[in-house]
């Protein structure tokens, strides 16, 4: 049965705002976008929008789906057996989606728990959004995310270690660029990986098509991931005017994570949260704040990630992240293009998902109210009416 949305303010995604409009979906996909208050087709199931808006289904290109949001989601990763850390990613999963984020990037899982999921909700076993996984994070010996990453050393260790993604079956290649904040011992200001290292390595992710992400904060870290053909930067704390320049020539998106420091620092190690992480984190987050804004100024292409599973920063909370955007100067509609639109193309997907076209998937979600006047109510859920997911209702809460 096609589904006829009527009535109700489109945001397509890319710019253009119908103030009222008329979106058809049949199957998995939207067949039509029409402005204005259009009749439906015959046999339709109609669903009236009036004082509501439809937009795309949001995009988190940042989330770790085997971390569960508590104090120390590391140390509870490495204690916990397989199978509980499975059935808490899904559950991470589901949550995710129902809180209308259809689309995810999950940027390091463990023992290839992301790589199975991500097969689970395509065949329709579990609920959730739709994944790219990276498998395992390529990091140095000893290097940020060891405890669950794959260590590698030198040129041709870092080619077999991407090989060993490629083969397990990754959508992404991730690369620890630099130190950061959850792992002790290492500081996030500082380069791990060289240049050569990560050249070879992203060579050898772009020869199999495959896109390439980097966790990297400390400034030479970036600049050494930029040089190499890097196609997103994660967190991105120490920014300079060098590394946007760079980053906006190239068209290389920044994914800031706003989220991860700001739970950090609002609980503290009072609430269990490791010392290290919390001494870190008051040192650069103010530093981190001034190059996200930069990189607006900067035009340079921004992403909504949130680093979901670090203390405190949980799944199904995700849409937070616009606020802390908006806390850095972005406006309503830079911050949902951001969730859409620049997500999908972060993704490479952009042909498929991140905004509402005529023959692109039908991930919508409807929203009462307009965001685009106030955002902070779709944060915290409170207007959140629909989530569709490839033509298939999975939240109906209207009024």
């Amino acid at each position: 049965m096609a589904l006829a949305f009527v009535g109700g303010r489109v945001f397509i995604g890319d710019g253009r705002i119908l103030e009222k409009g008329t979106v058809v979906v049949e199957g998995d996909r939207i067949v039509s976008v029409e402005a204005g208050d259009k009749p439906p087709p015959r046999g339709a199931r109609r669903f009236d929008l009036e004082g509501c808006t439809l937009l795309p289904g949001f995009i988190d290109c940042h989330v770790h789906l085997c971390l569960d949001g508590s104090p120390d989601p590391l140390g509870e990763l490495e204690r916990s057996p397989l199978p509980l850390v499975t059935l808490r990613a899904a559950e991470h999963a589901r949550r995710t989606l129902h809180a209308g984020i259809t689309t995810v990037r999950d940027l390091g899982g463990k023992d290839g728990v992301d790589l199975v999921l991500r097969e689970a909700i395509h065949s329709g076993l579990v609920e959730g959004p739709r994944m790219l996984a990276s498998g395992r994070m390529i990091c140095m010996t000893g290097g940020h995310g060891w405890q669950f990453g794959r260590e590698a050393d030198g040129p041709w260790e870092v080619m077999k270690a991407v090989r060993e993604q490629l083969k397990s079956g990754a959508d992404v290649v991730k690369f620890m660029a630099t130190g950061g904040v959850m792992t002790p011992g290492v500081e996030p200001g500082n380069e791990q990986f060289t240049e050569e290292e990560l050249r070879a390595g992203i060579h050898e992710a772009h020869k199999a098509g495959r896109r390439t992400a980097t966790h990297a904060q400390g400034a030479q870290g970036i600049l050494n991931a930029l040089r190499a053909g890097i196609d997103s930067v994660e967190h991105g704390i120490f920014l300079t005017e060098e590394i946007l320049h760079l980053m906006r020539e190239r068209d290389v998106a920044l994914v800031p994570t706003l989220s991860a420091l700001y739970h950090i620092e609002e609980k503290g190690a009072e609430a269990g949260i490791p010392q290290f992480a919390v001494e870190k984190t008051h040192r650069v987050k103010p530093i981190h704040l001034q190059s996200v804004s930069a990189a607006r100024e900067a035009g340079v292409r921004v992403a909504m990630g949130t680093d979901a599973g670090t203390p405190f920063n949980e799944h199904g909370c995700n849409l937070n992240e616009l606020r802390r955007l908006m806390e850095v100067g972005y406006g309503p509609e830079e911050v949902l293009r951001a969730a859409t639109w620049e997500a999908a193309h972060v993704l490479g997907w952009e042909k498929e998902v991140g905004s509402i076209e005529e023959g692109k998937l039908a991930d919508l979600v409807v929203v009462e109210g307009n965001p685009l006047e106030e955002v902070d109510p779709l944060c915290r859920g409170e207007t959140l009416r629909m989530v569709i997911q490839g033509g298939r209702i999975v939240v109906d809460s209207r009024i």
